[in-house]
């Protein structure tokens, strides 16, 4: 067996039923230890995200929850809202998507457990920055070093794959596919722009993951919800389709259930990252008063990712149902909107691909930088920032078949200690809530009786 068939194998097993399992019931055993959270708290949640909350702005953190959120959601809105969302259906079928949203529902959970502990395990560096994530809660919670270091390795070096040679290549292969451009100007042009950001630290992929992820989320749902407006007759047939697909599995595979039920939750964890342990690196920077506060912002970001700009890619591709052809990935996306709106379809998927995989680099750039730093010390981020902006344009050059396949072992891997610590440290996450609950009681009542006195 040569290396390559391997990598193969073991990423077979990694991302295989058995991992899926792991990730959707540590959210299922979240879900109900904390009560079903993501729905009696998702309105304030949002709320939260999107506007400054007063007891946060004098609270210890280097960005907002905002830009905390922004961060995250740059990294986990990328190439799998377009291309894996694509390749979802295409091999399982547009009942995908359903499993995807059930996997998002409960992911919502794990995803509120993993910030809730960054945030109350995260420690201040000689920098006097903020440094937190899976690796911190493992050591400082579980008390399981050689865990966490494992953790920070898988982490470090999936940064530069998933996180960045495979997404330039995306983009590269997209725009020279739509516009005709050379790779190796847009390698230089994407190196340039990461350079830029990257090495100005946590605050300066805020700002700019502040600017860019709205625009960009929003540019690319209001161009799907705009087919789906024009072509509301099919919207009915395809929500139908789904639902219906989703527990026959007979638009593909003659009927293959468990096909369509494995690639809805294996493509949905990928998108929203809910339980690989890469968000929470980004909350533990956030000011907040209270873990719980910025844990509930955090939960957006897989409800934003998933039941939001997911789901506009795949009522479209139902709507469209091209899937039973020969294209599959980010070309199927491209065509199924092309074929709504002739001509601008593919421009509407190929810029929101340029922006979506720009993004995921800016954020995976500081998850890699935190687990580089863990491993070795804040004096080796700034190498480990410069070799990035190198891989980018690498990633632009190169076939990256035998990369995707390692990075994509990689990045599954940081599922398995992120896991054990949300499992082992769930009483912590519970007790957290239940003290921000308490608190969250108190502020209202202080509200309420403000309101009282100023009538």
């Amino acid at each position: 067996m040569d290396f390559a068939a391997l990598v193969s194998k073991v990423n077979s097993f990694v991302w295989g039923p058995y991992m899926l399992v792991f990730l959707v019931g540590t959210g299922i055993f979240l879900t109900l230890r904390l009560g079903f959270l993501q729905i009696r708290t998702l309105p304030y949640a949002l709320k939260l995200a999107f506007s400054p909350s007063k007891q946060d702005k004098e609270s210890q953190g280097d960005i907002s929850h905002f830009h905390a959120l922004m961060t995250a959601l740059a990294a986990t809105i990328g190439t799998g809202n377009i291309a894996g969302v694509a390749t979802a259906v295409f091999t399982g079928g547009p009942g995908a998507v359903f499993w995807m949203w059930v996997t998002a529902f409960f992911g919502m959970a794990t995803k509120y457990g993993e910030a809730i502990l960054a945030v109350k395990y995260r420690v201040v560096d000689e920098k006097g920055e903020m440094a937190g994530g899976p690796m911190y809660y493992i050591e400082r919670g579980l008390k399981l070093k050689w865990l966490a270091m494992a953790f920070a390795f898988f982490g470090a070096f999936a940064s530069f794959g998933i996180g960045n040679m495979t997404q330039t290549n995306s983009v590269a292969q997209a725009v020279e596919g739509t516009f005709g451009i050379s790779p190796i100007i847009t390698g230089i042009v994407l190196s340039i722009l990461t350079g830029a950001v990257i090495l100005g630290g946590i605050k300066s992929i805020g700002r700019v993951t502040g600017f860019v992820v709205p625009f960009m989320a929003i540019f690319y749902v209001l161009g799907g919800l705009a087919i789906i407006v024009m072509n509301l007759d099919k919207l009915g047939p395809a929500i139908s389709l789904i639902l219906t697909d989703a527990f026959t599995g007979e638009a593909v595979a003659g009927g293959a259930l468990g096909t369509v039920i494995r690639y809805g939750v294996a493509r949905g964890v990928f998108s929203n990252e809910a339980g690989l342990g890469s968000a929470p690196i980004a909350a533990a920077a956030a000011k907040t008063d209270h873990p719980g506060r910025q844990a509930l912002v955090s939960m957006t970001g897989t409800f934003l990712d998933t039941i939001v700009v997911c789901s506009i890619t795949g009522i479209v591709l139902a709507m469209a149902g091209l899937y039973t052809g020969e294209v599959s990935g980010a070309a199927l996306t491209i065509a199924s909107f092309d074929a709504f709106l002739p001509g601008a379809g593919k421009y509407i998927v190929t810029i929101g691909l340029m922006f979506f995989a720009y993004s995921t680099v800016l954020g995976w750039s500081y998850y890699g930088e935190k687990c580089f730093q863990y491993l070795f010390s804040r004096k080796a981020v700034v190498y480990y920032r410069y070799a990035f902006v190198i891989f980018a344009f690498i990633g632009c050059t190169l076939q990256l078949n035998l990369v995707w396949d390692i990075a994509d072992t990689l990045n599954g891997a940081m599922a398995i200690p992120n896991l054990i610590g949300l499992l082992g440290l769930s009483g912590v996450i519970a007790s957290e809530t239940k003290d921000f609950i308490a608190l969250r009681r108190r502020e209202i009542e202080a509200e309420q009786s403000g309101r009282q006195l100023s009538s």
